[in-house]
C-alpha cells in the first residue's frame, strides 16, 4: 500500500493489487482510492495498452483516485504477463484481435470484481483505455454493457465483424490523434457512422499534429507512429475529467 503527497499536502491514496479470475486464468488488477473519502464512490476501470498492465496504468489509477473515484487497472493477459518489445506485445494482443468476444469476456471479469469492492457504488462505473485498451472499452460499450461511460485514448476503432447491433448504453468519448497511422481516416468515419447508427451518445475529439500513443511520455518512435504529444496529453486529460464529472452526476 502507499500514501501519496501532492504539492506538500498529504493525500490518503491507498493502492494495492488484487487477484481475480476469468475462468481458469489468474489475473492481477491494481486498484487505488482516496481513503479519506467516506462511503462508496464511482469507479473507473483502466485498460492497458498492448504490453500489458504496467506502471503507466498504475500511475493513471492513482491520478484517477485523486479525483475521488476508485480506480482499477485491468489485467487482460494474466498475472505477471508483460511484453518486453513490439514482437511480444503483438503476440499477446493477437488472440484478442482474432476473437473479439474474448475482449469483452476478460473485461467483464474485471468489472464483476470491481462491483464487489466495498468502496464502489456499483451503479456508477466507467471504463477508460489506451491504444488496445481503448478498443477494449469500446467493445464493452458495443456489447451493451451497462456502464455510465467509456473513454478511449488513441484507441483502435474498428468494430468486430460479429457485431450484433446491440444497443450502446454507455456514453462514449473517443480521443484521437489526427496523424495516427494505426487508425486511418476511413476507420474514423466508419466508427462515427457506427456510433450514430447505434444511437449512442458519442463525442470524438481529434488533436492535430498528433500521432499514436500521445499520452505516453516514453513514446518516441515516429517511424512506428508512436510519439508523445504533451499538449494533446494535457487536453485529453482535461476532457476526461470533465466527462467523468458529467456522467457521474446523472
Amino acid at each position: 500500500m502507499s500514501e501519496l503527497k501532492y504539492k506538500g499536502v498529504d493525500v490518503a491514496i491507498v493502492s494495492n493489487t488484487i487477484n481475480y479470475l476469468d475462468g481458469d486464468v489468474l489475473l492481477e488488477g491494481f486498484f487505488a482510492f482516496d481513503d479519506s473519502i467516506q462511503g462508496q464512490r464511482p469507479a473507473v476501470l483502466i485498460n492497458h495498452a498492448w504490453a500489458g498492465r504496467d506502471d503507466f496504468v498504475a500511475e493513471k489509477a492513482k491520478q484517477i483516485a485523486k479525483l475521488g473515484y476508485l480506480a482499477f487497472a485491468v489485467d487482460m493477459y494474466g498475472k505477471g504477463v508483460l511484453g518486453a518489445n513490439k514482437e511480444e506485445n503483438a503476440q499477446l494482443m493477437q488472440p484478442f484481435m482474432e476473437n473479439r468476444q474474448l475482449i469483452s469476456q476478460r473485461a467483464k471479469a474485471a468489472l464483476n470484481t470491481v462491483k464487489l469492492m466495498p468502496w464502489v457504488d456499483d451503479k456508477q462505473i466507467a471504463a477508460m483505455g489506451f491504444c488496445f485498451g481503448g478498443l477494449c472499452v469500446l467493445d464493452l460499450a458495443r456489447n451493451g454493457v451497462d456502464l455510465k461511460g467509456v473513454i478511449s485514448f488513441h484507441g483502435l476503432l474498428g468494430a468486430p465483424q460479429q457485431l450484433t447491433n446491440n444497443v450502446i448504453k454507455a456514453k462514449v468519448l473517443a480521443l484521437h490523434g489526427h496523424d495516427d497511422p494505426m487508425v486511418p481516416i476511413e476507420q474514423v468515419q466508419a466508427f462515427q457512422k457506427e456510433m450514430t447508427q447505434a444511437g449512442a451518445d458519442w463525442q470524438f475529439h481529434t488533436f492535430g499534429h498528433t500521432m499514436h500513443a500521445f499520452t505516453n511520455p516514453v513514446a518516441n518512435d515516429p517511424d512506428f507512429g508512436t510519439v508523445y504529444q504533451i499538449e494533446a496529453d494535457q487536453r485529453s486529460w482535461r476532457l476526461l475529467v470533465s466527462f467523468l464529472s458529467e456522467i457521474f452526476t446523472q
